[in-house]
Formats: C-alpha cells, sequence, structure tokens
C-alpha cells in the first residue's frame, strides 16, 4: 500500500524524539514519523536534545531553518511544561504561514484544559487538522475545537499472533511503565487475592522504571507477601519482543488510575488476552464493558482479582472476550490509521495551496 503513493507532502515532526534501547520506548509521534518514512514519506523531525531548555530551542530553530524543506507540520501536544513547547511551535507555525497538525495526548490534557482553557482553544484554533487517539480525548476536548478528528495510535496486527482464549491458566501480564500514575503494586495485590481462588496463578511484569520509588515498592511488596516465586519482574523489553511477552499469558491487568488509550492494552486484545481493567480516565471510552473486557473501579484490587476468578471459571466469557478483543485491535492496524493519516494530511496541504 505505502509504495503507491505519489509525491507526497514533505513533514516535519515536532515533538521530544528520545528513545533509545536502553533509555525509553518510543512515543506514538516517534512511530508514526518512522513508519511514515518508511513509507517513502519525506520526513524531518526535532528534537532529541534531552535537556528541556535545549530541547524547546531546537525545535524551534528548527521549525524556522527548514521551513523550505516542509510543507506541513506535525506537532503532539501534550499537558504540563510540555504544553509550552507546543504553544511555542504552532505560534511560531502560524507566522510561517505552515498548515499544521496537533496531535493531543495524554490522559491529563482535559484536566490542564479546565485549568487553562482560552491557551488551549488559542493553539488548537490555529491548527489546520485536531486529531486525538482515543474517543475520551476526541469527547472531553470537543468544548474547545470542533471537529477533532479520531486517529488512534497504530500498531502492526500482523506482528501480534492470535490465540483464542477459553479455558484459561491463571497467567496474568501487567505491562506498563513503572510509575505511580499506573498504580503497579494493585497488580501484586490482585496476585495475592486471587492465590487462595486459583494456587497456581502466575504474574509476569513488564516495563521499564520511571525512577519515581514504584518499582521499589513493588519488589518491597512481594517480598512482604512472599510471592518472589509468583512473580517475575521482566523490566523494560524492546518493542518488537512484546508480542512474544504478551503471548504468554492469558490474562492482561491494567491498574493504572489515569488513562487515555493505553496501546499496551490493545496490543494485548490482538494477542487474544482478556483484559481486565480499571475504569480509569478514558478506559470506558475505548473498551466497552463485558464485551471488550471487564471494568473495575481504579484501586480495587479484590474487585480485580475476583475478575480474573470469573474469566477463569467462565470460558464462554474468555473466549468472547478473547476473540472480540482480536476484532477491536483490526481498527488500530497500521494500513487503516495510514489511509486516515494521509487523508488528513493531503486534505490540510490541499486547502493551504488554495488559500
Amino acid at each position: 500500500m505505502e509504495r503507491t503513493i505519489r509525491r507526497p507532502p514533505p513533514l516535519i515532526f515536532v515533538g521530544s524524539f528520545l528513545s533509545s534501547p536502553s533509555l525509553k520506548s518510543p512515543s506514538a509521534g516517534e512511530h508514526l514519523a518512522a513508519r511514515l518514512a518508511a513509507a517513502g514519506w519525506p520526513i524531518l523531525t526535532t528534537s532529541r536534545r534531552r535537556w528541556r531548555p535545549a530541547r524547546l530551542l531546537d525545535m524551534l530553530a528548527a521549525i524556522w531553518r527548514r521551513r523550505r524543506r516542509y510543507a506541513a507540520a506535525h506537532v503532539e501536544l501534550y499537558s504540563g511544561r510540555a504544553f509550552l513547547w507546543g504553544e511555542l511551535a504552532c505560534a511560531l507555525l502560524r507566522r510561517l504561514g505552515k498548515p499544521h497538525l496537533v496531535a493531543l495526548h495524554g490522559g491529563d490534557l482535559p484536566a490542564f484544559a479546565g485549568r487553562h482553557p482560552e491557551r488551549l482553544r488559542r493553539l488548537l484554533a490555529g491548527a489546520a487538522v485536531v486529531t486525538a487517539p482515543s474517543p475520551y480525548l476526541q469527547r472531553t476536548l470537543a468544548p474547545y475545537r470542533a471537529g477533532i478528528e479520531l486517529l488512534p495510535n497504530a500498531l502492526e496486527l500482523r506482528r501480534y499472533p492470535f490465540r483464542r482464549r477459553r479455558r484459561l491458566a491463571p497467567r496474568l501480564v501487567w505491562l506498563r511503565a513503572f510509575h505511580a500514575v499506573y498504580d503497579p503494586s494493585s497488580a501484586v495485590r490482585v496476585l495475592a487475592r486471587l492465590l487462595p481462588l486459583q494456587p497456581a496463578a502466575q504474574l509476569t511484569m513488564v516495563g521499564p522504571d520511571k525512577g519515581d520509588g514504584s518499582r521499589r515498592a513493588v519488589e518491597r511488596l512481594i517480598a512482604e507477601l512472599e510471592l518472589g516465586d509468583r512473580v517475575t519482574l521482566a523490566g523494560g523489553v524492546p518493542k518488537a519482543e512484546v508480542p512474544h511477552r504478551l503471548a504468554q499469558g492469558d490474562v492482561f491487568l491494567n491498574t493504572s488510575r489515569v488513562d487515555n488509550a493505553p496501546v499496551s492494552v490493545i496490543e494485548a486484545m490482538a494477542c487474544g488476552l482478556c483484559v481486565v481493567s480499571t475504569d480509569a480516565g478514558g478506559i470506558p471510552d475505548l473498551l466497552a464493558a463485558g464485551d471488550d473486557a471487564l471494568l473495575v473501579p481504579a484501586g480495587d484490587p479484590a474487585a480485580m482479582a475476583a475478575a480474573v476468578h470469573r474469566l477463569c471459571t467462565e470460558p464462554e466469557l474468555a473466549e468472547r472476550l478473547s476473540r472480540r478483543g482480536r476484532e477491536r485491535a483490526g481498527d488500530w492496524d497500521w494500513p487503516v490509521v495510514y489511509r486516515r493519516f494521509r487523508a488528513l494530511v493531503e486534505g490540510m496541504v490541499g486547502e493551504a495551496a488554495r488559500r
């Protein structure tokens, strides 16, 4: 499909391009830029600077110095301090008359918008296109900009081998970064509550340590509950290894307290794992309770353990969630997302050329 594209418009991606095998997993923007480049699009990126002030200056300098080398821009927008980067980048792009797509990210962005509504409205008003990776962000940020387009974070479905789950072994997988917002300790508490009901239960936890003490807290809790022989702490793994790690489990736990549209959940669904998740943030917009996943309140390990036990004792339910999950994951498949992205970019570049 990608090889049939004729003269795609050159783009500059503005965001944090900091990933490396040892330090950080690629962001959604990094994945998208890399896939487009592989498909033959002329892609520029900024910035790789790790020091935040230098990163901002590098972004602005690249937008200015390379202005004759790109037709349009893709700007990643997050809340907090990163919002300022997006704000200044979009202001400069407007001054240059460059059409730009603003990609909304982060489950905290709606709360930030509530505190700074005019800043967000002003920024989004100047964008030719605004996208959201989830129905949650699309819905909650609609008051600040009409016509937000849904553009999921893509995955390549063919890389995720599907196995239909029916009679489950209680092999649990948790795959997120070790950070308080994802509440990794709850996964260990789920296992502890599940063991009296499912004595063979095992938990594998995969993800990098974000350095806020969450990983150490998990290690202490494992020792305190004497679960050392039941929990595997795999650490961070390369993206290419994620399907293999997921394939070894039957139930995927998502314990987050704040969430939007976690790609790890979609990856688990693509592999056929049954998902048990908190109902935090945008999860209910993403997953239909009882059809796509079982949802429980955030911070309630007892409820999550009960949901896992239910899957282990109701094979028809497990099979329905497993099959439905793979079907839903097709909406995130790269060819589907690619066609939508191409139409949006060509549309905004064409509109700018007609002015």
